[in-house]
């Protein structure tokens, strides 16, 4: 059981696939030709127009419709949905949404592959997508939409929505609209999208258990339309509405709200009164989550040198040395029974906690089980190094 974050690189067969890269690198290397075109006004105005349209198709399509089918449309608008999300050049409608939703099954754990708790900023933010194990798709996971032919036509045929888009505005535009509006916007668009994966799952608030580190920003919910209000959706996938209350912007379902008046899209999910004051009962895999969660903020290597250092001298050590000989299972009773003030409170615990999360029902079960994993962890700590069984100094 892991009770610390890691850093950790990919495991091995998530190593790069480096031909992959290339197409992205000169994505970014083509930008430079800005330095060599006359670049107009309109072509800025193409650009900022490009990024939040096609924001709009992976946030409100890829994302909130064929990832979490948080709201219905028609078959017509679900593939305009689908090319406008792909003219982004970030692969195909069923890949992402395979791929996203393998996310929240996983998330912030080893089987997530863009984690930036277990693999690291680069590698959640973009490398992964190159690796073997994002190359790969379960596309069981995605058989709703894998029933479309025209979706899987279009996911296949990948590259075609952006080529087609890259040769409309070369047409418009001319040389510095390509550069400027095409390409510019589109690796704007790339690490835009790309924060929700790396920086939303560090920087911000946690109002929310949901047994990961999602969390609230409102910058990242700027850039892109309402998605940076991670932990808001990682308590509630299936609602259309990521803006939980109403200074939480979140103009993707403004859209979305605007577009169903038409009836262009309707039956848009909101989250129950009782799921925004968060007093849904947590479910057993989210307890276990927060409790880890909980745990990661003590060092167990610390704690378990404290209490060897406090007993040093004592009939205690000679009693956990003796308990250690057993089983882990008696080293684990024995730091139950003593009044260890090494280890952290359970009212230290709450407060951590506390200030961990804004709303929760109740602190109890997460409290319960984090002191359960430090006491697991302290033991197994003190039988790995050896300490029970010998008078170190520490």
């Amino acid at each position: 059981m892991s009770i610390e974050p890691s850093c950790s690189r990919p495991v091995d067969g998530e190593d790069i696939v480096h031909p992959r890269v290339l197409p992205f690198i000169i994505f970014h290397l083509t930008c430079f030709a800005i330095i060599w075109v006359d670049v107009q006004p309109v072509d800025w105005i193409i650009c900022g127009a490009l990024y939040v349209i096609r924001m709009f198709g992976i946030t409100a399509g890829f994302h909130r419709y064929f990832s979490h089918r948080s709201f219905k449309t028609s078959r017509v608008f679900q593939f305009f949905l689908a090319f406008l999300g792909q003219s982004s050049a970030q692969r195909g409608t069923l890949w992402w949404a395979a791929k996203h939703r393998e996310h929240h099954k996983y998330s912030d754990t080893e089987q997530d592959i863009h984690s930036p708790v277990k693999h690291g900023f680069w590698h959640s933010h973009v490398l992964w997508i190159f690796s073997k194990r994002g190359r790969t798709v379960d596309y069981s996971i995605i058989k709703d939409f894998r029933k479309y032919p025209e979706l899987v036509w279009l996911d296949k045929w990948e590259r075609l929505p952006p080529f087609l888009l890259a040769i409309l505005v070369f047409a418009i535009a001319g040389w510095s609209g390509l550069i400027v509006g095409f390409f510019l916007s589109t690796v704007f668009l790339f690490h835009g999208t790309f924060t929700i994966n790396s920086l939303s799952h560090v920087f911000g608030k946690q109002s929310y258990v949901t047994g990961d580190n999602s969390r609230n920003n409102l910058f990242l919910a700027i850039i892109t339309l309402g998605e940076g209000w991670h932990n808001n959706h990682h308590h509630f996938p299936s609602a259309t509405q990521q803006g939980f209350h109403w200074w939480q912007i979140d103009v993707t379902y403004y859209i979305l709200k605007t577009l169903s008046v038409f009836r262009i899209v309707w039956d848009l999910r909101s989250p129950p009164k009782h799921v925004i004051e968060g007093k849904r009962k947590l479910s057993a895999i989210t307890i276990e989550r927060a409790a880890e969660q909980l745990v990661s903020s003590f060092s167990i290597e610390q704690i378990g040198k404290a209490v060897l250092k406090a007993w040093a001298h004592t009939p205690k050590l000679e009693e956990l040395r003796k308990r250690a000989r057993i089983s882990q299972a008696e080293v684990e009773t024995f730091l139950r029974e003593m009044k260890i003030l090494e280890l952290p409170k359970i009212e230290n615990l709450k407060d951590k906690a506390q200030n961990m999360f804004t709303y929760i029902p109740s602190l109890n079960p997460i409290v319960e089980r984090a002191n359960q994993i430090i006491v697991h962890a302290v033991s197994a700590w003190l039988l790995q190094n050896d300490l029970c069984e010998s008078a170190v100094g520490v």
